[in-house]
């Protein structure tokens, strides 16, 4: 199979459909050992320091791993996205475009996935029968969500991680559903750790990995992992259709769509504070203004840069946030 990058979440049942393996660049960045270095190799090549780390780990990691391939997500995404592609293309790269359009009408979904599908000569019969295949292992990452929120066997880092890669499926459906399976199966087997604060993660998922395993450290825990959870499209079964699936899709849309579910979320899973974490230099750190005025719910916000770990700063900032909100639950921490 061919491989073809992805800058985000895109109807991976097409690629799959018409041969594909698909790889998202964000994950091969920010999995990587010496994940640095795709900053820098982007450094070196021209591109700024006051540019969003995540576009350059995106470019490092494209131009490291050889991919010849990628889809570029135009509208819906990362607005540095447009010229990120435009220097992709002088490095000798194949741009397929695909955008979310931000009227969110059913009509304009469909005709982007269908231009999409035209593309890369396949029909919509060949895209329904994958996405049915790949609804089942979707199913598998609502168990490992069930499995954090109500079991409280699952952590916030392993809802995270097994939800953001069903961006791409780690490369390989078929190994990834067997483990998750293997996965479900460990975490069934452990005896519940509920925690006093149930916390919510709202915004890209974090260059700080670290993120998860600290705020435990304060009898608290990711109960909902906002942006991971859409990239498993948990809803993909009550779609229709491969245009219905991604017309539910909250993340590229207005953020009034987005925050409907927030709201949902928020009482379902019995919140009591969010952490939204924004990257330096992303338009998208000024949703915070309009979050804490539309969500009833205390809201932290971080901002994570280069450095895969929390700063000392941010870790007192959170800390503080934390105490607060064992307060107001009733006692200290």
């Amino acid at each position: 199979m061919k491989k073809i990058g992805l800058t985000t979440t895109v109807p991976v049942e097409v690629l799959l459909a018409a041969g594909y393996k698909p790889i998202d660049l964000n994950n091969l960045f920010i999995t990587s050992k010496d994940y640095s270095k795709y900053i820098d190799i982007a450094e070196r090549d021209g591109f700024p320091k006051s540019l969003c780390a995540w576009i350059k780990g995106i470019y490092g990691a494209c131009i490291e791993n050889d991919i010849k391939e990628i889809v570029g997500v135009m509208e819906g995404d990362c607005s540095n996205t447009k010229v990120l592609i435009d220097v992709l293309k002088l490095r000798g790269i194949k741009v397929y475009p695909f955008s979310f359009s931000h009227s969110h009408k059913i009509q304009d979904v469909e005709n982007e996935i269908n231009k999409f599908m035209n593309v890369f000569g396949v029909e919509i019969e060949d895209v329904e029968n994958v996405r049915k295949r790949l609804s089942r292992v979707r199913n598998l990452s609502k168990e490992i969500d069930k499995l954090t929120y109500i079991d409280n066997k699952a952590n916030g880092f392993e809802n995270h991680l097994y939800q953001v890669s069903l961006s791409d499926f780690n490369g390989d459906v078929d190994n990834f559903e067997d483990e998750l399976k293997n996965v479900i199966s460990n975490i069934r087997k452990r005896k519940p750790d509920e925690k006093k604060i149930r916390l919510g993660y709202i915004g890209v998922p974090p260059m700080t990995g670290d993120l998860y395993e600290f705020v435990e450290m304060f009898d608290a825990k990711f109960v909902y992992n906002e942006v991971q959870r859409e990239f498993a499209f948990p809803r993909c079964d009550k779609a229709i259709n491969i245009y219905e699936q991604y017309y539910d899709y909250t993340y590229p849309y207005d953020i009034d769509f987005r925050i409907l579910e927030l709201k949902k979320q928020i009482i379902e899973r019995k919140l009591d504070g969010i952490i939204h974490y924004t990257q330096a230099f992303c338009h998208k750190a000024v949703e915070d203004i309009v979050l804490k005025q539309k969500l009833d719910i205390p809201i932290l916000n971080i901002e994570g840069d280069k450095i895969n770990i929390l700063d000392a700063r941010t870790k007192l900032r959170l800390e503080a946030f934390l105490d607060m909100l064992s307060d107001l639950k009733g006692g200290l921490i």
